[in-house]
């Protein structure tokens, strides 16, 4: 099958070509069976092509395909909104705007900071990842391969450290670094807001310092900034809850979500404080394609699905399947490049790492080949591409999860220099 019409500028990580899927399960178009540690990169929390989710689909396809909200309502975006603005999980008043991905979440997201607070400065972090488009690069806290041939981006933005218990950087350093910021870089009043995911995924599955978080919180309060909290990865159960902010003990104003939103139906949504939502003129927000019917009638499947009983069942057995495994495989001294385990919930990250602790990188890549000519798929991450993301769906069969982790563990025992 010929990939000559395809931009060359994607980056391929599994040479394969897929076909079809259930659950945690895909196949090739040879045939061959993989169990999905990717889940499309986060985005199916749910797995394929679950029973509601398709369901919804098809029944939405027999009503109504497209309409843009913004030229006439339609029936399933306010069907969505209710539900949704209902599921996040603040005190406060909350309304918000679908979107057609993630990275549209936060530039929306940026639009409304800027005009509630007549502020254009941006606060993020080192390893953050907010998007592919032309404003979220400058929000990434990583040049390569995002940042590079493109010039001058839209600013202006700052980078801190990334304080985290999975990267050894403490609090009090973070807090030294902002300090400095402040000091030396910007005026603190210039600033309209910080942006963190409250779990980084692309920067390694990095659990936030929950004393950071509410420090944080406290100074954006005092200083008249927002806190934009990313949860297009870590959200929709990912940790166990129905969002990673809430082990931290804040509440973020503005909040973007993406990825297991819809059930594998591209769709995202900026939400928070309902005075921030509307605070632009009429037609500052919307979009052609934001909050499609039928992606609408998947997302409210897919909220249908998860109950807190849910996600907590779920979370906490990939937790404790993962971990213990983990744990067994250290005990045992498995590889000579198994690191750290990071992460939280069922959002774990496992590092590969030389003796002295630097990254390993090399083996990362020897590990996603053997492990997929061996039927599992796993996605990289990290600074230097050498901590592996699990993000099979949190419905994968017990015995599904098992046989992929003995995969990982055969594969692990087989790295070589």
């Amino acid at each position: 099958m010929s990939r000559e019409t395809i931009s060359q500028s994607i980056s391929i990580v599994h040479p394969i070509s897929l076909s079809h899927g259930k659950n945690a399960e895909v196949w090739d178009t040879a045939g061959k069976r993989y169990i999905d540690f990717v889940g499309g990169i986060g985005v199916l929390n749910l797995g394929h092509c679950h029973a509601a989710v398709v369901a919804a689909i098809r029944e939405q396809a027999t009503q109504l395909t497209h309409y843009a909200f913004n030229a006439a309502p339609h029936v399933p975006y306010i069907k969505l909104m209710e539900r949704l603005t209902a599921f996040i999980p603040v005190d406060y008043p909350v309304s918000g705007m679908l979107t057609n991905s993630g990275a549209e979440a936060a530039e929306n997201a940026l639009k409304i900071v800027r005009g509630a607070t007549g502020r254009t400065a941006v606060i993020a972090f080192d390893g953050a990842f907010h998007g592919r488009t032309l404003a979220t690069l400058n929000l990434n806290g990583k040049v390569a391969p995002y940042k590079q041939k493109v010039g001058v981006l839209p600013g202006p933005v700052y980078h801190l450290p990334y304080p985290s218990a999975d990267n050894g950087v403490t609090c009090a350093e973070a807090l030294k670094a902002m300090d400095r910021l402040f000091s030396v870089e910007i005026d603190v009043n210039d600033v309209a807001c910080f942006i963190l995911e409250p779990v980084q995924g692309e920067g390694g599955f990095l659990a936030l310092d929950i004393a950071f978080a509410q420090a944080l919180r406290r100074f954006c309060d005092e200083k008249n900034i927002l806190l934009i909290a990313d949860e297009i990865q870590s959200g929709f159960g990912r940790t166990g809850q129905r969002f990673a902010f809430s082990r931290l003990g804040i509440e973020p104003d503005l909040i973007l979500l993406g990825k297991s939103i819809a059930g594998g139906v591209p769709l995202g949504a900026v939400v928070g404080r309902k005075a921030l939502m509307d605070n632009l003129p009429k037609g500052g927000l919307g979009g052609t394609y934001s909050g499609n019917p039928i992606a609408c009638a998947a997302a409210l499947a897919t909220l249908e699905v998860m109950t807190d009983e849910h996600l907590h069942a779920w979370g906490a057995q990939q937790e404790d399947m993962i971990v213990g495994r983990y744990q067994r495989w250290r005990a045992q001294g498995l590889s000579p490049y198994l690191g750290r385990l990071t992460g939280v919930g069922a959002m774990r990250g496992i590092e590969l790492a030389n003796a002295d602790g630097t990254p390993a990188p090399q083996q990362l890549t020897q590990l996603l080949s053997l492990a997929r000519d061996a039927g599992l798929l796993l996605m990289p991450s990290g600074k230097s591409r050498h901590i592996v993301r699990l993000l099979a769906p949190l419905t994968i069969e017990p015995a599904v999860l098992e046989e992929g982790l003995d995969i990982l563990e055969a594969c692990l025992r087989q790295l070589t220099r």
